[in-house]
């Protein structure tokens, strides 16, 4: 078997080498991507863009915003909920006749399972769920499949329903197949290393193989509730550079170039077989700012650090029509997003700044950032304009998958990514940049960005939970709003931009949905 997937693999990439005229497989998707954040694609354990991408086509979740309208969260493998009086109990019906990839039907039970492997798990993204209350001894308890048909989901918080909607919608909402990973477990991991690298879901495509910073392949399901996916097959090749990407575009090498930079844009603008889409993201650029360094325990510091970022100058060259300036954890033009940005580049304020809290000569720090573009520029400018604070610089350049388990370690000094929703609601990113319950190393149940960055502010952790339960609309707006200005001035993060997607496809290419995030990026509706 492992023979055979490779040489199906290998038909498939010999498929692409160039010819002329250069074309893909008419029957298969290639995808030009910068994938080497990919460190899991088990959706108990998955956090990073890519993978959650890819999940995103291979699972169906219990909620989820459909291929043909990514606007609406609407029931997926469920068909229908109803919620108890008290706001505490969803019970959920299942769509009847659904099967999963492998031929299994679709249950309740894998519903309920899906669910608690999560908690049990005990992976990054488990503080989506752990949220509503749920423990390893309680889980089995609070989510139920009295019937095959019928999930009941018992919450021990009073979260809006549309939160909880919300968070069903996620990755962690992705139903797995419980009779196949269970196939597959070793030493109690509930199938968790078989997971990784292979898929047991009910989505519109099936993994079949990745090779780290090489190639994702999928081939698509035949069973999927929303019927067969157009094209049979999509490959996502990692080409890390801008400028390949776009080679391998312009000679049909690949479909679509997802990562092409501003000036790349410019050069293909003017090709009839190219096609460029703009589509605005939800994904922030942002460095996250350690506190365990002393000298970035000082609200002051942070606040010298912001006003020596040039923002206007890295928007208006190297990322201009890529990016915009946003300073705030939610992104702009989504409910309750707060679209001040009070910071500038401003190295006099900084070092009056410095002064005050007793570093008058600055100090040294280490910035980790990815090797590709834009961070590669944007790291260089963070350097030269933080030298005119006094800030000396040490730029440590590294692909994705080392810097990210650098990151959840806490082990960096400062830190240059991005961040994009787990769910479109604004309480996945106060959740994310804001809670931080146990800020010690051996902290478990999840470990978001504030616990990464050893920043707890216990009065506002606790404002973004009062967020959550709060039951009046416009109340729960301006919390929000008030905590990403609270964040903006205090937080362990300095938010630079908004991203712009600018993606180039061959031109005959048509039906591909990307939404606002990686969780809304569809492959199914795809034709040539």
């Amino acid at each position: 078997m492992k023979a055979l997937k490779y040489a199906v693999m290998a038909v498939a990439l010999a498929a692409l080498t160039p010819t002329v005229p250069a074309a893909t497989p008419a029957d298969t998707l290639v995808i030009a991507k910068q994938i080497d954040d990919l460190i899991s694609l088990d959706p108990a354990e998955a956090y990073e863009l890519s993978g959650i991408e890819v999940l995103a086509n291979a699972y169906d979740r219990i909620m989820r915003f459909e291929p043909t309208d990514v606007t609406k969260l609407v029931p997926g493998v469920a068909e229908s909920v109803t919620v108890s009086d008290d706001g505490r109990t969803f019970t959920f019906k299942i769509r009847a006749g659904q099967t999963f990839a492998s031929g299994n039907p679709v249950t309740a039970g894998d519903a309920a399972f899906s669910l608690q492997r999560v908690i049990k798990l005990e992976k990054t993204p488990v503080f989506l769920l752990s949220q509503l209350g749920w423990t390893k001894d309680n889980v089995d308890a609070m989510v139920t499949a009295p019937d095959d048909s019928t999930l009941v989901v018992k919450i021990d918080v009073d979260f809006a329903p549309s939160l909880v909607y919300a968070l069903l919608g996620s990755v962690v909402g992705s139903v797995v197949d419980q009779k196949v990973a269970m196939e597959h477990e070793t030493d109690g991991d509930m199938g968790n290393g078989w997971l990784k690298n292979n898929s047991a879901g009910s989505g519109a495509y099936v993994i079949k193989s990745w090779t780290p910073n090489d190639s994702v392949m999928l081939e698509a399901n035949p069973n999927y509730r929303g019927g067969a996916a157009a094209l049979k097959r999509v490959v996502i090749r990692h080409i890390p550079e801008a400028s390949a990407q776009r080679l391998a575009l312009e000679k049909g090498d690949v479909d679509v170039a997802d990562n092409l930079t501003p000036d790349q844009i410019a050069a293909v603008a003017g090709n009839a077989d190219i096609a460029v889409t703009t589509i605005p993201q939800a994904l922030l650029y942002y460095m996250g700012l350690n506190l365990k360094v002393k000298e970035l325990q000082d609200p002051k510091v942070r606040q010298a650090l912001r006003y020596l970022v040039d923002y206007d100058g890295m928007a208006n060259s190297f990322l201009k029509g890529a990016a915009q300036v946003h300073q705030s954890f939610w992104a702009s033009g989504f409910w309750a997003a707060y679209d001040e940005n009070p910071y500038t580049f401003d190295p006099a304020k900084a070092k009056a700044l410095l002064t005050e809290a007793g570093y008058p000569n600055g100090f040294s720090l280490e910035l980790d950032a990815p090797n590709f573009a834009p961070f590669v520029n944007m790291a260089q400018s963070v350097q030269s304009t933080m030298a005119q604070g006094g800030i000396k610089v040490n730029i440590v350049s590294s692909e994705m998958a080392p810097m990210l388990t650098k990151y959840r370690a806490r082990e960096h000094q400062a830190l240059m990514v991005y961040w994009g929703p787990d769910y479109m609601d604004p309480h996945t990113n106060a959740d994310g940049f804001v809670t931080n319950i146990d800020n010690t190393d051996a902290a478990t149940g999840g470990k978001p960005l504030a616990w990464r960055n050893s920043w707890q502010d216990e009065a506002l952790v606790k404002a973004t939970a009062d967020a959550a339960k709060e039951a009046d609309e416009e109340k729960r707006k301006t919390a929000y709003i008030e905590l990403q200005k609270k964040v903006l001035d205090d937080g362990a993060f300095i938010i630079m931009f908004q991203s712009i997607s600018q993606r180039a496809d061959r031109a005959n290419v048509k039906g591909y949905v990307q939404g606002s995030s990686a969780d809304v990026t569809y492959y199914n509706l795809t034709t040539k």
